[in-house]
């Protein structure tokens, strides 16, 4: 293990060794770790002072692809501060919900706009106010330096109640992710790190600190450029690619997945949905040169917990009985544990993982109901799990050939384009409707074969036009159905529940 401590300090300690080099681009600007580390520690002043002289403990970062994102992540971390993600598009409803959830003692915001009343006082820091700090010496004021069991950041996901959960990863948490990941792909200055995920996505963290833990620079793409991911990867001469599967998807229905057609690559990984093995050979193709890995684990479990790296050799492939790629095998310092549904260890069941990679609960402690069993496989109560407590993803796994293949959830989350998503928040926010009797969200394949959200609701005066509208307002784009149906009633099974296997065919979707 190393003596960093804390998430800045794998950040300092590149800038300590590399300043000259490049850490940073995104749009024109373009910044040294020397320069980077500068504009942090200026804006990290600027933020102890507007939280009234004394460390904030959380700060928001409302800001996404811009300068103001990744220094403002750098300096909330400088502070001692826990970095909870905002996403400038998300209704701001919902963002105030996860200021008054995470209790924000300050929100650092590109812009004004979208900032007003949020509940937390707001430090604005945009390309103006960041041009303006080299100007002015910085002010003395305190910093706190944050520990092992500190908070480095909160990720807000979907809730199955209606209300964003908070995770909350700590510092040893993530020190011991880069240990296990930062040397996995040999980067160092040179190389070229694509940054793909939003922010508010914990596969972001992967993107900045990987990067910066072995002195590459990070290139972010613009939103736009993520849909051409084959010309975006030659413009921008990235080495390193990072997201999830769809994007293979968008390339290959523009048709631009030659074979050859991506030489700079090295590295492509992949995570947050399914891999099938079909996209990830035409990937492969399109980038010969480059090796492939894929990563899996949910929020709870820092970035990833699994791994599984494809042999060189295309011949030497997998095949899996359902045509995703495996997830591979757990990372040494984790102990797995696949449960049937009797609760029974075996060969297929739910995957359960413990060790240093697992948070320590959910901010908000009744969200811990159900998660977690004792080191007896009993379930555990909503307090704080002890370390030998298992976290159950509710993910089912199977081992296949020596590897771990992911078959799908064992409640009602999905995965879409990599938001994993509660379809139960989705109804809940269609039941808050007041002409809305019942809601029902499932997901079916999409011209593309990609999966999307349908929703059917039922009652009284609905309107399809004007429910979408109402939603919104409250769910960001990602959570938003690609059609509401109006019926009469939900078709029910024998026992009088909805029988959604008949619903999916009333939408048009025989399953």
């Amino acid at each position: 293990m190393s003596d960093l401590r804390n998430l800045y300090d794998w950040f300092a300690r590149s800038a300590a060794a590399h300043p000259d080099v490049t850490a940073l681009e995104v749009g024109d600007a373009r910044l040294t770790y020397g320069e980077l580390r500068e504009l942090a520690e200026r804006l990290a002043a600027r933020l102890v002072a507007a939280a009234g002289g004394s460390p904030p403990r959380r700060v928001g970062l409302l800001a996404a692809r811009s300068v103001t994102a990744y220094a403002g992540y750098l300096a909330v971390l400088r502070t001692g501060a826990a970095v909870v993600p905002l996403n400038p598009e998300h209704p701001a409803p919902r963002t105030a919900r996860i200021v008054t959830a995470a209790g924000l003692d300050l929100v650092l915001a590109e812009t004004a706009d979208g900032a007003a009343g949020l509940g937390a006082p707001v430090h604005v820091a945009g390309p103006a106010e960041l041009a303006a700090l080299p100007d002015t010496p910085p002010p003395d004021v305190p910093y706190r330096q944050a520990g092992p069991d500190d908070l480095a950041y909160v990720i807000f996901t979907s809730g199955s109640t209606g209300a964003p959960k908070g995770v909350p990863i700590t510092h040893r948490n993530i020190c011991a992710y880069l240990e296990l990941v930062a040397g996995r792909y040999g980067i160092g200055p040179g190389c070229r790190l694509s940054q793909t995920f939003e922010l508010t996505f914990d596969g972001s963290v992967h993107d900045l600190f990987v990067a910066w833990a072995g002195g590459g620079t990070l290139v972010v793409p613009g939103r736009s450029q993520l849909l051409s991911p084959v010309k975006t990867v030659n413009s921008l001469r990235l080495t390193h690619w990072f997201s999830v599967p769809s994007l293979i998807s968008f390339a290959s229905r523009l048709g631009t997945l030659a074979p050859g057609s991506m030489p700079t690559l090295r590295w492509s990984v992949f995570g947050g949905e399914p891999l099938t093995l079909r996209a990830a050979r035409e990937w492969r193709e399109a980038a010969p040169g480059s090796r492939m890995e894929v990563l899996y684990g949910p929020t709870e479990l820092t970035i990833s917990c699994t791994a599984y790296r494809f042999p060189d050799d295309m011949g030497d492939w997998p095949r899996t009985p359902n045509g995703t790629a495996p997830i591979g095998a757990s990372y040494p310092v984790l102990d797995l544990l696949l449960l049937d549904e009797e609760g029974r260890p075996g060969d297929s069941g739910e995957l359960c993982v413990r060790g240093p990679l697992r948070f320590s609960g959910y901010l908000d402690p009744a969200h811990n109901a159900g998660r977690f069993l004792t080191d007896g496989l009993r379930p555990a109560g909503d307090g704080p799990p002890p370390e030998r407590h298992w976290y159950r993803t509710g993910d089912r796994v199977a081992v296949r050939g020596g590897h771990l293949i992911h078959l799908g959830r064992t409640d009602h989350q999905v995965k879409i384009r990599g938001h994993r998503i509660e379809l139960g928040e989705i109804e809940a926010a269609l039941r808050r409707q007041p002409e809305v009797r019942d809601a029902v969200v499932v997901t079916v394949p999409a011209a593309d074969g990609e999966p999307e959200l349908q929703a059917a609701v039922s009652g009284s005066g609905c309107v399809a036009d004007r429910l979408y509208a109402a939603l919104g307002e409250a769910l960001p784009p990602y959570m938003m159905p690609r059609r509401i149906t109006v019926l009469d009633q939900f078709p029910l099974n024998a026992n009088g529940k909805i029988d959604r296997r008949a619903l999916l065919s009333e939408l048009g979707h025989p399953g």
